[in-house]
């Protein structure tokens, strides 16, 4: 990613090789779309172990691969482990959103996603879970930063993808796309508050 640093009247140009997390093609289409335009191609890594059923979780995948594929970016997929992110978040079953269960998912997963990059040579990462008006953008902030202390090199990129007109392009690609576009987060807590 391009960054211009200020040093008076010099610009120093900062290039990222980013790893970008993905929750699912709707939200990471337009955040690709705007990182392309900035002449940035990251790779995605798809890890998501909170998402039930594991029939909703393929369905996600496909989406995003079948996207990746068609602009021709980098596809990493995490372990899809649903026992251990209950585990992760056992006695917060019953937290509402944007409580402590989701902290301890974030973490879960933006730990994964450090681990990810360390092993794939990336120097930052970030995620589209950041393009959501339903996700806390200081828990994400939190886990991602979290995620990168201690590893050497790698650094987060705080962005806040709901601006700069995102949110509507989203809403355009899902159906220039034939996105598939859930409903509810991912874990079946967020399902059972759809049903209520």
């Amino acid at each position: 990613m391009p960054f211009f640093v200020n040093f008076g009247i010099f610009a120093k140009k900062i290039i990222m090789k980013l790893l970008l997390h993905a929750c699912c093609a709707p939200c990471s289409a337009p955040i690709l779309e705007s990182l392309a335009k900035d002449g940035v191609k990251p790779a995605i890594f798809y890890y998501n172990p909170n998402i039930y059923p594991a029939e909703e979780y393929e369905k996600r995948r496909n989406e995003i691969v079948r996207y990746t594929t068609k602009l021709g970016v980098d596809f990493i997929e995490g372990e899809y482990d649903h026992e251990k992110w209950r585990d992760a978040v056992k006695g917060f079953e019953n937290e509402p959103e944007r409580g402590g269960r989701c902290l301890l998912c974030f973490k879960m997963r933006m730990n994964a996603t450090a681990k990810a990059a360390e092993e794939h040579g990336y120097d930052t990462i970030a995620t589209s879970l950041s393009s959501s008006r339903w996700k806390s953008l200081q828990q994400i902030d939190e886990a991602g930063n979290s995620a990168v202390e201690g590893c050497a090199g790698l650094s987060y990129w705080a962005k806040n993808w709901r601006k700069g007109g995102l949110q509507q392009r989203r809403n355009e690609l899902i159906k220039e796309n034939d996105f598939y576009n859930q409903l509810y987060c991912g874990c079946e807590f967020s399902m059972a508050r759809l049903e209520k």
